[in-house]
């Protein structure tokens, strides 16, 4: 199996799903976007695709004029090819424009661990079915999500008390998921290094945010390791099954 990973600065990667994608010998190709490398031309020989967060937000394609070639290559791999796709919090983002949505800011911003509720959709889905109807994950967004209610194609499956679109499904291949379950017990600490990523979290959670909030996300990395076992797991199948 060989899985194309689309980032946007090195230190947001698969974190736990990508530990469990080596073990398993899944071959990935790293895209570092951020550092100029291209997406190939060819994505037909990528059984599946993820795609990752960033401090970057999908309408700053002047900043960031990769961002243009990248929705294309990811409108082909989900549209035309139809292959299965991975979105975390930028990487549902870009999905949610890819089929339609826009990307606005989020009233008020999410930051910390939150609570994810499923909708009755999740029952019969292939990677969600065996989730509990209710999670607490990592959250660190300011932009979400919206206007893709009526496109036929997509499903809502999960959403919190401010993010309607917490997860979403186009078809039966490519998954949006806003919040952060991939993550590691490094993860707050290093992602409390980027600038844009420190600002948000000091303006929400005040004095002392980034121990506050390691010290959360370590009470409870254990269950959403779990979690992340669980969807690794019926995302190989999917992509096997294709």
């Amino acid at each position: 199996m060989e899985i194309i990973v689309l980032q946007h600065i090195k230190i947001e990667d698969p974190g736990y799903i990508k530990d469990l994608m080596i073990a398993d010998g899944v071959k990935l190709t790293t895209i570092e976007l951020d550092e100029g490398e291209k997406i190939p031309k060819d994505l037909s020989k990528f059984d599946a695709m993820f795609c990752m967060g960033g401090p970057m937000d999908t309408w700053m394609e002047k900043e960031y004029p990769w961002l243009i070639e990248e929705k294309k290559k990811i409108k082909e791999f989900v549209m035309d090819l139809k292959k299965p796709y991975l979105g975390f919090c930028l990487g549902c983002q870009l999905l949610g424009e890819v089929v339609g949505g826009k990307v606005a800011k989020s009233n008020p911003t999410e930051i910390g661990i939150l609570d994810i509720n499923f909708s009755k959709n999740k029952e019969k889905d292939k990677l969600f079915s065996s989730f509990p109807n209710k999670i607490k994950s990592l959250q660190w967004h300011s932009y979400e999500v919206q206007g893709i209610e009526n496109n036929k194609d997509v499903t809502l499956l999960a959403s919190s008390p401010v993010t309607k679109y917490q997860i979403f499904k186009y078809q039966n291949h490519a998954y949006g998921i806003q919040f952060h379950i991939e993550i590691k017990d490094t993860t707050v600490n290093e992602w409390g290094c980027v600038p844009e990523y420190k600002k948000a979290l000091e303006k929400k959670l005040g004095e002392r945010a980034l121990e506050k909030f390691d010290k959360a996300a370590r009470d409870n990395i254990a269950n959403m390791n779990n979690y992340s076992k669980i969807l690794y797991s019926n995302f190989k199948n999917l992509v096997i099954s294709q």
